[in-house]
């Protein structure tokens, strides 16, 4: 990274990872300068994450407009409306009252903003998400206002592993996820063709989480180093 913002090298080789497999890299760039999202973007990346929405804001309005900006963090009702003119794919959506808020923020736009549902796969009590009933509860609600809701769109699913070295537990984790999307991609919710992503894995552990049946990675420090 000598000279540079970012790491070249592994960006490179993520890519060439990836690619055959036609899974999507997310360069999670929160508190990295616009500079270095400059460069990234220069090498041909397009899709960034961020978790805090000031943040995002501030670097919408900065940088080329075809960047397709993911929110990954925890994201508040009264903050939805910031990002509603251009977020590309809200990450972690945890309650049907967040829904309905970007629906109804998405519609003052004429826009209809894709979303994940966040599944509560950690064993850790900081991580968010929704457990399986509350996933099936919400998705049955969404059912059922499906044609008020005609400004979203659930793309997947997203979850976040455990903080451990293990292996196991990450697999364990990643593949409860990816169970939970492979069923209800066959079910009877309006989902259909859209109901395509299934976002785990992020530096640590994003080779685990492919092998598990990512097709979304999330990643930060291997790009931009340590923050």
């Amino acid at each position: 990274m000598e000279g540079s913002l970012i790491n070249k090298d592994a960006y490179f080789k993520l890519i060439q990872h990836l690619k055959p497999s036609n899974i999507t890299l997310v360069a999670v760039s929160k508190t990295k300068p616009v500079a270095a999202i400059e460069e990234l973007y220069a090498l041909g990346q397009r899709d960034f994450g961020e978790n805090y929405v000031q943040e995002l804001v501030d670097k919408q309005a900065q940088l080329p407009k075809d960047i397709h900006w993911h929110f990954i963090g925890h994201l508040q009702t009264n903050k939805v409306k910031y990002i509603a003119p251009f977020v590309q794919l809200i990450h972690g959506v945890d309650s049907f009252k967040l829904l309905v808020e970007i629906n109804k923020q998405a519609a003052k736009h004429h826009r209809i903003i894709d979303v994940l549902l966040q599944l509560y796969i950690a064993q850790e009590e900081t991580k968010f998400g929704l457990d399986n009933h509350e996933l099936l509860t919400l998705l049955e609600y969404y059912e059922s206002q499906k044609e008020e809701l005609k400004h979203i769109r659930i793309r997947g699913l997203m979850g976040m592993s455990s903080f451990t070295a293990n292996n196991l537990q990450l697999r364990h984790e990643f593949e409860q996820l990816r169970n939970t999307f492979n069923h209800l991609s066959k079910s009877n919710f309006l989902f259909q063709s859209s109901f395509d992503t299934c976002s785990i894995g992020m530096s640590s552990d994003y080779e685990t989480a492919i092998a598990a049946g990512s097709t979304l990675v999330r990643i930060g420090s291997l790009l931009f180093g340590d923050r």
